[in-house]
């Protein structure tokens, strides 16, 4: 079986293929990069660096592979850069997905394949709305999110008009080791590492603290993935969420309470956004229902990890200099 993972240097990409590797250790693992240094993180996998919107490029890259699966993750993910630049958002990752899907058609291949979508296509909810299903209205608040409802329709359309077996996931919130510092709980896990390291004066600056986010492990992500991959329904989509919410101030709490250090809290203003979603709980019924999936890995637990990570991250960068 050979599959193909698009973005697979990236956070989830990578825990994706390792897992991949350890539980299906007979596929033959083909993944997209878009930088030579993330060829150097990852074992066991045929890295191909490419730009996906190079449709010429994406054609060739899947009449070589011939891909049995397609786990489709490249994307812009980082949704303040979508309001600093929003064509790049919108082009990126619609554009991408669009170029796979048609070099399929083309090829007249049909793999299956999973469309990783996102929760922000929810946008801002009422407290009677939650928890958010798959039959939930779309309110997009960014660019972000507005290209995340175009690929999560893209995949409903191909399957509808080409029969197409295309799975969606709708993925809430996810974190875990390796996550970029772009994203809450990495940015404070480093400043916390900093800090036990002396590098930082013991202050943490935060942004807003009151919105509630649905966390998953991205290793209970990816298995959810993988089980979508293997039982959804082409056609259908999957919230792939823990059911349960916790506040950005409990995130912080957490990390804080492992912390060796006296940190003082200190709000930044420049780092709130221009749109904030107070709360985003999802109902993960349905991908249950069909694969009996379920998180395995406690917020707390996560949270360490995360800490632990940074810390041997700041050693290293402590070692480099």
């Amino acid at each position: 079986m050979r599959v193909l993972i698009t973005g697979v240097g990236g956070f989830v990409g990578g825990h994706l293929s390792q897992y991949l590797i350890r539980h299906i250790p007979q596929a033959e693992l083909h993944g997209t990069i878009i930088a030579p240094h993330e060829a150097t993180r990852l074992t066991g996998v045929a890295c191909h660096l490419m730009e996906l919107r190079d449709p010429q490029a994406t054609l060739e890259l899947i009449s070589q592979i011939q891909p049995d699966h397609i786990y489709h993750l490249a994307a812009q993910a980082f949704v303040p850069r979508s309001f600093e630049d929003p064509w790049e958002t919108l082009e990126n990752n619609i554009l991408a997905q669009l170029n796979v899907i048609q070099a399929c058609m083309k090829l007249n291949f049909k793999p299956r394949m999973v469309i990783v979508s996102s929760a922000e296509i929810y946008g801002v909810v009422q407290p009677h709305e939650l928890p958010l299903t798959e039959e939930s209205p779309f309110r997009p608040t960014s660019p972000y999110s507005v290209s995340k409802v175009a690929q999560d329709m893209l995949g409903l359309q191909y399957y509808l008009s080409h029969r197409m077996p295309i799975m969606r996931a709708r993925a809430f919130n996810h974190l875990g080791p390796g996550q970029n510092e772009r994203f809450v709980a990495p940015d404070f896990a480093l400043q916390i590492a900093r800090i036990e390291m002396g590098q930082q004066t013991a202050e943490i600056y935060v942004g807003d603290l009151s919105a509630q986010r649905d966390f998953t492990d991205v290793r209970d992500v990816v298995r959810a993935y993988c089980l979508i991959m293997e039982r959804g329904v082409p056609g259908d989509v999957y919230n792939v969420a823990s059911g349960k919410a916790y506040s950005i101030r409990t995130l912080l709490e957490t990390l804080l309470k492992h912390s060796t250090a006296n940190i003082r809290v200190v709000v930044d203003p420049a780092r709130f956004r221009p749109t904030e979603i107070p709360v985003l709980r999802g109902d993960a019924s349905r991908l249950y229902k069909a694969t009996d999936w379920r998180p395995q890995i406690t917020f707390e637990q996560t949270l360490l990890d995360v800490l632990n990570d940074c810390r041997e991250r700041v050693q290293q960068e402590r070692k480099v200099s």
